[in-house]
Formats: structure tokens, sequence, C-alpha cells
């Protein structure tokens, strides 16, 4: 089994404060789970974590990883949200604190 930080991905653009924290873990579960996202099966979702709208996936497999990372778009679509959130999602890497950073500038 590949080292945990390989088999995670970084997801960013989670719609913040719509449902309990709990909900929103349940269906990033879902979304990253179902073969249409190219997903696989999940061992972990880390959400909400200090910075608003992002969270962490971890997959069982590495694999999934990588087939996560080849879709084109990720677009997150629940009947409990009003409409659809698209997501980016990037490789996790040691240094989080500077990639987030790097993304927050990268979105603004």
């Amino acid at each position: 089994q590949a080292a945990k930080s390989a088999r995670t991905v970084v997801i960013t653009g989670v719609p913040d404060g719509l449902l309990h924290n709990d909900i929103m873990a349940d269906i990033l579960t879902i979304h990253f789970q179902m073969s249409k996202n190219n997903g696989g099966d999940v061992e972990e979702v880390v959400y909400p974590i200090r910075k608003k709208g992002v969270a962490f996936v971890t997959f069982e497999d590495q694999e999934v990883v990588e087939s996560v990372l080849k879709k084109d778009e990720h677009r997150l679509e629940d009947k409990r949200l009003s409409r659809y959130y698209p997501l980016k999602v990037t490789r996790y890497c040691e240094n989080v604190s500077s990639f987030i950073a790097y993304l927050v500038v990268l979105l603004l």
C-alpha cells in the first residue's frame, strides 16, 4: 500500500457553510467513489480544514488518485445542494500549507 500522502488529493471549491460538515464530507465521499468521476474506494475525507472550501480525500489505492486527476471537470452534484459546484482536484504534497497558500493566490 502506498504512503497515505501518495493516495491523497486536495479538493478546492467545496461549498462552505451550506450544509453540516458531516453531510458535506459524505457528499464528497460519494462523489469520489463514483466511477463516472473516475473514483474508487475512499479511505478518508478530511473536511473541514482550517482553510474554507478545502478538503482532503484519501483513496485506498494510489491508482485512483491518477484516475481522478485525469478527469477534466469535477462537478459536485447532490440533491441536497441547490446547484452543482465545480471542484479543483490537485495532488497532495507534503508541504501543504505553502501549497494551499499558492492555491489561494491562484484563486484570487
